[in-house]
């Protein structure tokens, strides 16, 4: 009743306004509608679009495409002594309590330490995995006092408007404790500093890209047998990561523009008043699970 004599009255009455409005709500949700669709199809070409071009440019993934490694590679037999079980034992519980010792070490002292005992520190690292056997590492060791007062010049005013603007309550509140701040005197104090630089490409022979497969993590592989090389030689070290630096570090030790920096390292004796955080690690509780 109520739409007969209400309703459909004020609807034939106004048709003129009505009828429009139908008609533009009718076209506005096919437009829509197509629009929808058109945009979906584009991101979705964009995707195939992006994923060729990764695909061709940076892996070449073409008919004639040739392995980085010589294709006839040769496979060798694999030496191995196995050893008794409880010399594996002792010695794995040898090596485990050498490497509890490892801290993190600030403070340096300036004492010199041969070269060969880097080198050969840096030759550990340089035999982790990596993916494809791309080995994307550049360690680039500086001692000169000259470079490494540019090195903290660098880092410091990087670090002291890291700590001040950019890192916010929550990570500097975190890192009081551990009593690190802008001021990185070590710097120019340790013997030696190692910039780990990850390779994000290579070179073929003629010039081309040679695809670096995990770079990173590969040469975060290769860090952790750095610092069990520097603890079993008797040195310390830092892992850090200068925020921000790494352009102008590259530039003033003229890496190429495939090269990223990693991490810088600190590498000497300990300072003969070093101190360092009373930590405490997890259990094996705490971080392994095992089924059996």
């Amino acid at each position: 009743m109520v739409f007969s004599k209400i309703v459909f009255p004020f609807i034939i009455n106004n048709m003129s306004i009505i009828l429009p409005l139908v008609v533009a709500v009718v076209f506005l949700r096919n437009y829509l509608a197509k629009e929808k669709v058109k945009t979906e199809k584009k991101i979705k070409q964009d995707l195939n679009k992006k994923a060729e071009v990764w695909r061709d440019k940076e892996l070449g993934d073409h008919d004639d495409v040739q392995p980085a490694l010589e294709a006839d590679l040769e496979h060798v037999p694999f030496q191995h002594t196995r050893r008794p079980v409880q010399q594996m034992i002792d010695t794995s519980a040898e090596f485990y309590q050498e490497m509890n010792k490892r801290r993190t070490l600030r403070f340096y002292s300036s004492d010199p330490v041969p070269k060969e005992v880097i080198e050969n520190i840096i030759r550990t690292a340089g035999t982790a995995p990596s993916g494809a056997h791309t080995e994307p590492w550049t360690y680039v060791v500086v001692s000169d006092p000259v470079v490494k007062v540019q090195i903290r010049d660098i880092i410091e005013k990087e670090e002291l408007i890291n700590y001040t603007q950019r890192m916010g309550d929550k990570w500097t509140t975190d890192l009081k404790p551990l009593k690190t701040d802008w001021n990185k005197p070590y710097l120019t104090e340790a013997p030696y500093l190692v910039l780990l630089f990850k390779q994000i490409h290579g070179y073929l022979p003629d010039g081309t890209k040679k695809v670096h497969y995990y770079n990173e993590i590969s040469c975060c592989l290769s860090a952790g047998l750095f610092l069990a090389a520097a603890q079993q030689a008797g040195l310390v070290t830092l892992t850090s990561t200068p925020l921000n630096c790494g352009p102008a570090l590259r530039s003033i030790l003229d890496r190429p523009d495939n090269e990223k920096l990693l991490m810088l390292l600190p590498l000497g004796y300990p300072a003969a008043n070093a101190t360092v955080p009373k930590l405490q690690r997890k259990e094996l509780s705490d971080y392994c699970k095992f089924f059996e």
